[in-house]
C-alpha cells in the first residue's frame, strides 16, 4: 500500500494573536516564522499565510535560494509591504483579504466626517475643561465628497456617505460607468468639501496628494485618509493645515507606523490622529483566519482563489 501524500506546509509569519486555523488539523502542516526565521523556513512551504502585515520580512526573505511557496495570501488589504520584483515575476498566486474591512472603514469615514462637522473633538476639550461655550455646527446633508479609490473600500465608503445624503463622486485608475477617472481629480477636489483618500499604494498612487493637491483644495474643505500612509506627502499636509489651506484633516494611516513621538503631525492644528484602525471592528481577526481556512479549502480542491492579486498592477483587479 503507498505511502499517504504528504500533507501541505501552511507557514504562518506570526502576529499576536495568532491565527486560528484548527479547521486545517489533518490538512496540513502548520509552521510558523518571524522575521529572523522566514527565509530560512520559506523553501519548505507550500502556502505562505502573512499574519504580521505590518512586516516588509517577505519582500526580504522572497529573492533568496530554494523552492518558494505556490500561494501568498496575506491578512490585509494591501500588498505593497510583500510585493518584490522576484515574487512578480514568480508563479506563486498572491490573494489579500478584500471584501473584510470594506464597511467598518466606511463606518469610520462617516464617523470621521460628523465628528469634524459637528466639532465633537473641540466639544469634549471644553467639557474637560468645565467650559460652556454654544457654537454652530456644519450640516453634513448636500455638501460634496470626492472618493478616491474605486475598489471595494472606496465604494462602500461613497454608498455610506450617499446614505447620509452627501453629493459622493467616486475617482478610479480609469473613467468607468459611475467612476471618474484621474484626470477629473482636480477639478472634483477644487469644488469638494470632503475628499476622502481610499486608494491602494502603486507607483502611480505614491505621493498623489502633494503641495499641488492641497492647494487646489477649498479653505473650508476637509481631507481624510484611511488607504496608506505614503498617499500623502505629510510635510505638505503640515504646511496645509498650518496655513489654513484646508480646514481640517484625519488620518488614520501613516508613512511610518508606529508614528514616531517627535512627528509634527501629533501637534499639527486641526488634525484627528488614529492609530490605523479604521478597519478593526471587535471580531475581525477571526474573521481574517476564517476568510484564510476559507481560500485554503479552495486551494485545497484545485479551485481557483478569490482576491488574487495583480502583481503588476499591486491590487485586485475589477470593481
Amino acid at each position: 500500500m503507498a505511502d499517504p501524500a504528504p500533507l501541505p506546509t501552511v507557514l504562518v509569519l506570526d502576529a499576536d494573536p495568532l491565527p486560528r486555523l484548527g479547521r486545517l488539523t489533518g490538512r496540513a502542516r502548520i509552521e510558523h516564522a518571524d522575521e529572523s526565521t522566514l527565509a530560512a523556513r520559506l523553501p519548505r512551504a507550500d502556502v505562505l499565510l502573512v499574519w504580521d502585515f505590518t512586516s516588509h520580512a517577505v519582500r526580504a526573505a522572497w529573492p533568496g535560494e530554494g523552492r518558494r511557496p505556490r500561494w501568498v495570501h496575506t491578512a490585509s488589504a494591501g500588498v505593497d509591504h510583500l510585493l518584490c520584483p522576484e515574487l512578480t515575476a514568480a508563479d506563486t498566486v498572491v490573494t489579500n483579504a478584500r471584501g473584510i474591512f470594506d464597511q467598518p472603514v466606511a463606518e469610520y469615514v462617516a464617523g470621521l466626517v460628523l465628528a469634524m462637522a459637528k466639532d465633537l473633538p473641540r466639544t469634549w476639550d471644553l467639557q474637560r475643561e468645565g467650559t460652556w461655550r454654544h457654537r454652530e455646527s456644519q450640516r453634513v446633508a448636500g455638501t460634496r465628497a470626492v472618493v478616491v479609490g474605486s475598489g471595494p473600500v472606496g465604494r462602500a465608503i461613497a454608498r455610506t456617505l450617499r446614505a447620509l445624503d452627501l453629493r459622493t463622486a467616486l475617482v478610479g485608475r480609469a473613467p468607468a460607468t459611475g467612476i471618474h477617472g484621474p484626470e477629473d481629480l482636480d477639478r472634483l477636489m477644487a469644488r469638494a468639501d470632503w475628499v476622502i483618500a481610499a486608494a491602494p499604494l502603486t507607483e502611480a498612487t505614491r505621493g498623489m496628494f502633494d503641495r499641488h493637491r492641497f492647494g487646489v483644495m477649498q479653505p473650508s474643505a476637509r481631507f481624510v485618509n484611511v488607504g496608506r500612509g505614503q498617499l500623502v506627502v505629510e510635510e505638505a499636509l503640515v504646511d496645509a493645515l498650518t496655513r489654513r489651506w484646508i480646514a481640517g484633516a484625519a488620518l488614520d494611516v501613516f508613512a511610518t507606523e508606529p508614528l514616531p513621538p517627535d512627528s509634527p503631525l501629533w501637534q499639527v492644528p486641526n488634525l484627528l490622529v488614529s492609530p490605523h484602525m479604521s478597519g478593526d471592528t471587535v471580531g475581525w481577526r477571526d474573521e481574517l483566519g476564517a476568510q484564510f481556512v476559507d481560500f485554503y479549502d479552495r486551494w485545497e480542491a484545485g479551485r481557483p482563489l478569490p482576491n488574487t492579486v495583480d502583481k503588476q498592477r499591486g491590487y485586485v483587479r475589477g470593481r
